[in-house]
């Protein structure tokens, strides 16, 4: 069957891979040639919300891609700067026909992809646009009046109740015009960040699937029992793959729900479908995000809006918090580790979320920006939805009353302090037991520790005369 285009464009975004990447897939088949390209944003300096961690991520994975691609006849076409008018001048260049992409699900992707959209209009060619991210977009998943749902639970029975498309397989070969500048392929100093490239984990397509496969064979079946231990390495290490696309959503979910299906017991059943919940939840958050884009600016929860908060630099608190040097060891842990890494396990995420917010009674605004900036798996609609959730403020949110106890916590999940004598040195030799509770004697902790900067009794006790005062006031 003859190619319905001689030239196509296919725009990478967040599908920065070659299996299971549907317009790309359709962008091979239906085109002679087939143009792929990146187009990275020209920003310099600080940034709202990313930072050098992912941005290191995103040059390796792109490193990464771009060899793929050249093993199977094609080239990775690297621009810079505004992609309605990068991509108008290759559509020029290369006589393209039709231009491939996925959607976003962030407003401002959203933004961009209509004016691709008629830009395409414009120039009188095709512009074909398809689901990617998401297994189902915001407007799948609504209730009974075709509403969007505000709570979880509800919204996770009809995520789970409709069908979920299979992934389909990789693109075997790819023919690219050859008279076309292939640019220069982005690094850390494009955005004027500095660093040294090291990254936590290997980035690409392979990489990725090695992870899902570790997954499956080692975590997944036993994650329902220890996904809240911060100490074991018992979570996928999936998130950023998810979020730059090395590894597709659906092959994500099909792979565990055959493993669930196959599963000898009904224990382990029941930890897999815990796992899928995670993918529930991402996308109730997204769906979030693309109903009330204004989550990003302001509390989802209207009640709660305007209710009172310190500013971040009262008595250098968020600077505290930010560096890991609260005195609470469980908080300043997953701080260190946030720094160190660019991950945070999601039981310490809540955690030290709600302790600035309840305990330091700081917008969490501020934590979700520094959870932006270094978080290599920084997705916005679940970084948005995880801060408004602690906060108090968000969809389905904890009851502002519902205030974690970081030194309860730290008994519950960490009882040997594992997790806590791995990023805080200074407490290594510290019995376990002195970890749970703030110290008696008036003295630090350990050595080189600095005490604990407040009572969380006392801040949990302002914490919900705030929240009182405010409600009494509607």
């Amino acid at each position: 069957m003859p190619a319905r285009y001689r030239v196509s464009i296919h725009w990478f975004r967040r599908d920065l891979r070659l299996t299971d990447n549907t317009a790309l897939l359709q962008a091979a088949e239906m085109s002679e040639e087939v143009v792929t390209v990146y187009v990275r944003s020209e920003w310099r300096g600080a940034h709202a919300w990313t930072g050098p961690g992912r941005q290191a991520f995103l040059c390796a994975c792109l490193e990464s891609l771009g060899k793929n691609i050249e093993h199977i006849g094609g080239r990775l076409i690297h621009r810079a700067g505004d992609p309605v008018v990068e991509l108008e001048k290759l559509i020029k260049l290369s006589k393209t026909e039709a231009v491939f992409f996925h959607r976003d699900p962030d407003p401002h992707g959203r933004t961009t992809e209509t004016k691709v959209r008629e830009m395409c209009r414009r120039l009188g060619i095709d512009c074909l646009d398809f689901k990617d991210c998401v297994l189902h977009e915001p407007g799948e998943v609504l209730t009974g009046a075709g509403l969007p749902y505000k709570v979880y639970t509800p919204y996770s029975r009809n995520w789970f109740a409709q069908g979920k498309v299979a992934p389909a397989g990789a693109v075997k070969r790819l023919a690219a015009p050859r008279q076309i500048d292939p640019g220069v392929a982005p690094s850390l100093s494009d955005w004027g960040l500095a660093g040294n490239g090291e990254l936590p984990i290997e980035a690409g397509e392979k990489a990725a699937r090695a992870r899902l496969r570790r997954a499956l064979e080692q975590v997944i079946s036993r994650y329902g029992e220890r996904r809240n231990d911060p100490a074991a390495d018992a979570t996928s290490h999936l998130g950023a793959d998810l979020r730059y696309g090395t590894i597709s959503v659906r092959e994500v979910f099909h792979a565990t729900e055959e493993l669930r299906l196959a599963a000898p017991t009904e224990a382990i059943r029941n930890s897999i479908r815990d796992f899928q919940k995670q993918l529930a939840w991402r996308e109730f958050f997204m769906a979030i995000l693309g109903h009330f884009p204004q989550v990003l600016e302001t509390d989802f929860n209207e009640a709660w809006r305007g209710l009172t908060w310190d500013e971040p630099d009262y008595e250098d608190r968020f600077a505290r918090w930010q560096a890991g040097r609260t005195g609470f060891p469980i908080v300043d842990a997953g701080m260190r580790q946030l720094a160190a890494t660019g991950t945070m396990h999601n039981r310490v995420r809540m955690i030290v979320a709600m302790f600035l917010t309840k305990d330091l009674h700081i917008h969490w605004r501020h934590g979700e920006g520094h959870f932006m900036r270094h978080l290599l798996d920084g997705e916005i609609a679940n970084n948005n939805g995880g801060w408004q959730w602690s906060a108090g403020t968000g969809a389905d949110a904890a009851p502002y009353f519902r205030i974690q106890n970081p030194w309860t916590q730290t008994e519950r999940y960490d009882p040997e302090g594992l997790y806590i004598k791995r990023w805080v040195p200074e407490l290594a030799e510290v019995p376990a037991k002195s970890l749970k509770a703030p110290p008696e004697t008036g003295r630090p902790l350990g050595v080189d520790y600095v005490l604990p900067m407040l009572d969380h009794k006392t801040e949990r006790e302002e914490t919900l005369e705030r929240f009182k005062r405010h409600r009494a006031k509607l």
